[in-house]
């Protein structure tokens, strides 16, 4: 039963992603914050030119883009995407399809509790529902690599929610960058 609800949590995702105002609308993006270190994931341009910043430098870099994200977290025991990254992930997804030469690495993490077995499948099922986005978004299929770490690297020591939600995520990592 859990696995379909991930794949109609899947499809609705991929639905609203495809009404995003960077696929066509007329709406301006608004600015969401991720819930857990505050990062603002909209409002700006994917190409990172001619959107009317002063930001001169990769558009990977520009803090007033959603390129700038490049942590999706996730809530205990999941792997379906929080709506605060659809527009983090629809903007990755269209750099990737707009630089066919770059590549990303995604990387799934879990927490400390449960078997490492587990935390290995459930990095692995984050990692690819991520991947999945972004091919969903443009990427092409040989762009993105999954990669499941688990439990092993932690970007927080502690044995509390507030060291766990930070180790629930999937990393976006553009290697030539």
């Amino acid at each position: 039963m859990k696995m379909y609800k991930n794949v109609i949590m899947g499809l609705l995702l991929s639905t609203a992603l495809a009404g995003c105002s960077m696929f066509g609308g007329d709406d301006v993006a608004t600015g969401t914050s991720d819930g857990v270190n505050g990062v603002s994931t909209g409002g700006a341009s994917t190409s990172g030119v001619g959107d009317g910043s002063s930001f001169s430098g990769h558009p990977l870099d520009n803090p007033a883009s959603p390129l700038s994200t490049k942590v999706i977290y996730f809530a205990f025991d999941s792997s379906a995407v929080e709506p605060q990254y659809e527009a983090v992930l629809a903007a990755h997804g269209a750099y990737l399809a707009a630089n066919a030469g770059v590549s990303m690495i995604v990387e799934g993490h879990a927490d400390e509790r449960g078997t490492r077995e587990y935390n290995v499948a459930l990095s692995e099922k984050r990692a690819k529902t991520v991947q999945n986005l972004l091919s969903l978004q443009g990427a092409g299929e040989s762009q993105t690599e999954a990669v499941a770490l688990g439990e092993e690297k932690p970007v927080a020591i502690g044995h509390d929610e507030s060291a766990w939600r930070l180790n629930r995520r999937v990393e976006l990592i553009y290697p030539a960058h």
